[in-house]
């Protein structure tokens, strides 16, 4: 008897299977080296090159074009380079300890108030303008809630440092994403920036908790009054945060 299958003897739902595991053995191999594409090669926190904790070696680099302008990206190896200005000393010998701040807390951009290095360019919408702009500049108008131009600034200390000047919005987004602060002369003087979610607006004030009076002649402040760059927005939010737990040493002691 002639045999008509045009396979002969082999077995095509085997078969299947076996291309099956072959090609997700392969996608789960290819989807680990492309998580590798931020934050790699690890690093030991002094500066070590650490076990990557897997038999799979780092992708080859990959260019991204970037929109509106802005030139390309290429990663792993192109990625923003990791601060060299760490005020930190560690704890303990062996690793896994914490690492302590040294000099003035809030200064040091570590720990809560910590900050990474991303570019110092505005983020931009999709049709490449500033998206964070000061609302006198955005044309929007105030219609709901309490209006907080005008307010005095208490701080944590319940010092007034200042008044708000101005709102700076989201403009694809329509919230407001920052407050803007006119400091008094004896705390600084010139205007700064605080993040909405930092500050409480009451009926008669606004009041940021994070920080104390003499703190705020320090925040970072802002190379332009239209606009407010990425790295900027890092390095403002991490002071406030920072100041959560370094404002005082009663923050940073332990209460019983």
């Amino acid at each position: 008897m002639i045999n008509d299958y045009p396979f002969g003897n082999l077995d095509l739902a085997s078969l299947s299977l076996w291309i099956f595991f072959i090609f997700f053995v392969g996608l789960v191999i290819w989807l680990q080296r492309e998580n590798q594409r931020e934050g790699y090669p690890l690093v030991e926190e002094d500066g070590r090159v650490a076990d990557a904790g897997g038999i799979w070696p780092v992708p080859a680099d990959k260019t991204f074009r970037l929109p509106h302008g802005r030139g390309e990206v290429t990663v792993p190896s192109g990625q923003n380079p990791d601060r060299t200005d760490l005020a930190l000393e560690a704890t303990n010998g062996s690793s896994g300890f914490p690492f302590a701040p040294v000099g003035d807390p809030m200064a040091a951009g570590v720990g809560p108030g910590a900050w990474c290095p991303r570019a110092d360019v505005p983020e931009l919408d999709a049709h490449g303008k500033p998206k964070i702009v000061p609302m006198s500049k955005a044309g929007f108008m105030h219609s709901a809630g309490r209006d907080p131009r005008g307010m005095p600034v208490l701080a944590g200390d319940d010092v007034v440092v200042g008044m708000i000047s101005d709102m700076w919005v989201d403009e694809p987004e329509q919230l407001v994403r920052y407050l803007e602060i006119t400091l008094d002369p004896e705390h600084g003087g010139g205007k700064r920036l605080v993040p909405m979610t930092m500050a409480r607006v009451r009926s008669g004030f606004v009041q940021v908790r994070s920080i104390f009076g003499k703190h705020f002649a320090a925040v970072p402040a802002t190379a332009s009054d239209s606009q407010v760059t990425k790295l900027e927005e890092e390095k403002i939010c991490a002071y406030y945060g920072g100041g959560l737990l370094y404002a005082s040493e009663e923050r940073i002691a332990p209460s019983f």
